[in-house]
């Protein structure tokens, strides 16, 4: 990013905006290719709250009568000598009439002058006036090597220089997706509470960075117990995914295997394609984020919904590798194609940023998706190359069921040998996943109010009292089963497969 902003000052671009709530760390970032040859310029910077202050002055050296958006600019074009004004936060008013007018005169005015504006803020708004006109630059977080700079100055401070190469690498890659304040702020946590800083504060670290991420309010750090053992069936699906356990290892650059994109799971509800999800995270050892699409929208001010999606996706770059799980796809993104009509076209503007992110990243963040409603689906997102695969779950087979009734009893401490397992799984014909745990759950409710132990005949009670989802919604099932049949992979076995089509 550096050099990509240094290239476009000694082009003479004339606006510039660059997304970012770091300000500090992005001032010194302008100043010091503010400073680079053949062209030396003066930095000056705009607030509301002081008005234009040269960069380093104190605040007492305001230059008088610039508060106001339009007078700072004036005062800009006024300037005969080379420099780069920067203007924070100058999104609330970039709308007004004058301000946008000031701008244009502004570009105009710069040609041949080595003068530039840089607009400076955590939210992304551009009046269709200067679309032309501006460059867009997302400013990174810190990489590996900055974050080096923030521990190797805590650990001076702390007296602390005793620390292996292991140890030092383990507490970077905790930090990585914090900003530089926010790494120097954990890392003295850590020391305060520990007394020292060792690899051994790694977990002080990255739960100060659940915390941050949780804040965002958009993206969620999810901890699952369960391992993959406990989803029953699925066992295509299961064996897909252990093969790529170790995907975004070094070993598996050098093999030549590209690094996978993500995956999109079809299927019936409560037949594990949430669990799946999550187990996958413990399974490949890296962070599950949960992504609320819920929470990108919000309607409070224009392009506030793109910045957040936009925020989201660039805190989940930052600490992959990792997995970015998006739950009921199909209801995220159901209303894109009329968006227009309903929101003004910011669902499509999301759509949009979504996709465009999907086919062009590099960074290692495998995007699994779940979704029950195929046809609410956009078709942009099932064309080959979106994922790199798209798995049915289907309703479980009587050999499933059986295994499915053996980790819900097992889980609850249960000897096997008491009940009937296969009689369970005939009579739970048609049940998903979740409605057999719910009936088991409804079958120990029942007998624990009479004070006594669950028997088989509770749970076969509790099963014919409930209607499963399959009777109730029997051509929706049977559309998804048709539309899935040529179009996606079963996650079951190709034996559970052939039993199904039998069945």
């Amino acid at each position: 990013m550096q050099e990509e902003l240094n290239i476009l000052i000694q082009a003479q671009y004339p606006l510039i905006y660059l997304v970012t709530s770091e300000e500090e760390r992005a001032e010194r970032t302008i100043a010091t290719l503010a400073q680079m040859k053949p062209q030396v310029r003066r930095v000056f910077i705009w607030t509301v709250t002081h008005g234009m202050i040269e960069y380093g002055q104190p605040r007492q050296l305001t230059q008088h009568n610039t508060v106001s958006p339009e007078a700072a600019i004036e005062w800009v074009v006024r300037q005969r000598e080379p420099g780069i004004f920067i203007f924070k936060d100058l999104h609330p008013f970039i709308d007004a009439p004058a301000t946008t007018r000031w701008l244009r005169d502004a570009i105009a005015s710069f040609k041949g002058t080595q003068k530039l504006i840089i607009l400076m803020s955590p939210v992304q708004e551009i009046p269709i006036e200067l679309e032309k006109e501006v460059v867009l630059i997302d400013y990174p977080l810190p990489d590996l090597s900055e974050l080096n700079q923030v521990l190797s100055n805590q650990l001076e401070q702390s007296r602390n220089r005793r620390i292996t190469t292991e140890g030092r690498e383990k507490l970077l890659k905790a930090a990585l997706g914090l900003t530089r304040d926010e790494a120097e702020k954990v890392y003295r946590k850590a020391h305060v509470k520990s007394g020292r800083l060792t690899e051994e504060e790694v977990d002080i670290i990255l739960s100060e960075k659940k915390q941050l991420i949780r804040r965002n309010g958009i993206l969620e750090y999810i901890e699952e117990d369960e391992t993959i053992d406990a989803v029953g069936g699925l066992e295509e699906l299961k064996r897909w995914l252990r093969q790529r356990s170790n995907a975004f290892t070094e070993r598996a650059r050098e093999y030549g295997l590209p690094q996978p994109k993500g995956m999109l799971i079809l299927g019936v509800p409560g037949c594990g394609k949430s669990l799946i999800a999550k187990t996958t995270s413990r399974l490949w050892s890296l962070p599950l984020l949960r992504l609320d699409m819920g929470r990108v929208y919000d309607g409070s001010m224009v392009g506030r919904s793109e910045a957040n999606l936009r925020n989201a996706l660039k805190t989940a770059e930052s600490i992959s590798p990792a997995i970015l799980f998006i739950d009921e796809l199909d209801k995220s993104f159901a209303g894109s194609s009329g968006s227009s009509d309903s929101d003004g076209g910011t669902s499509s503007r999301i759509f949009g940023s979504f996709l465009t992110w999907m086919q062009e990243k590099t960074s290692p963040v495998f995007v699994m998706a779940t979704a029950n409603r195929v046809e609410r689906l956009p078709g942009e997102f099932l064309r080959k190359g979106r994922f790199d695969e798209i798995f049915f779950v289907d309703l479980p087979i009587p050999e499933e069921r059986q295994e499915i009734f053996n980790i819900h009893l097992n889980k609850r401490h249960r000897d096997l040998a008491r009940f009937d397992i296969e009689q369970l799984a005939k009579v739970a014909d048609g049940f998903s996943g979740a409605e057999i745990e719910q009936a088991l759950i409804a079958a120990m409710y029942d007998a624990f109010a009479q004070d006594r132990e669950f028997t088989q005949l509770d749970i076969i009670a509790a099963i014919k009292a409930t209607l499963p989802l399959s009777k109730t919604m029997t051509e929706q099932v049977t559309a998804l089963r048709d539309w899935a049949r040529q179009r996606a992979r079963p996650a079951a076995s190709s034996v559970a497969e052939y039993q199904r089509m039998e069945f």
